[in-house]
């Protein structure tokens, strides 16, 4: 009897190891799609960024792209969410890895209100 005690207690702390391990795995898959998903944009984004919408900030994406030389220029869509949006508050992505992410340029995107024929924010 005492042999099928130790097997129980093996075979219980066996299965739970492997629940462990099982959850561990998922959890890690789970992080991984996440992580895929939100560099390449299928997360939602939050609804406004400094009162621009996800779809508006894509708007202005091609005027300050990374990889357009020369940059296009911004389209209407683009500069009435800037005119709409709060400037300063976008000044202060200036510096945010999130512009990589979205493959824009950070001197090009400050540009885009001035070739709006909107003001810049002071200290921007």
């Amino acid at each position: 009897m005492a042999g099928t005690t130790r097997r129980s207690r093996k075979s219980s702390s066996s299965s739970s190891s492997a629940q462990q391990q099982l959850a561990a795995g998922a959890l890690l898959v789970a992080v991984v799609v996440l992580v895929a998903a939100s560099s390449s944009g299928v997360l939602v984004a939050v609804e406004a960024v400094c009162d621009m919408s996800n779809e508006q900030f894509m708007s202005c994406q091609p005027a300050a792209a990374k990889t357009t030389d020369p940059p296009a220029a911004p389209s209407q869509a683009c500069c009435e969410a800037l005119a709409g949006a709060d400037l300063k508050c976008l000044c202060g992505y200036k510096d945010s890895p999130w512009m990589s992410v979205y493959n824009i340029d950070p001197k090009r995107a400050m540009e885009l209100p001035a070739k709006c024929g909107l003001a810049t924010p002071p200290n921007c």
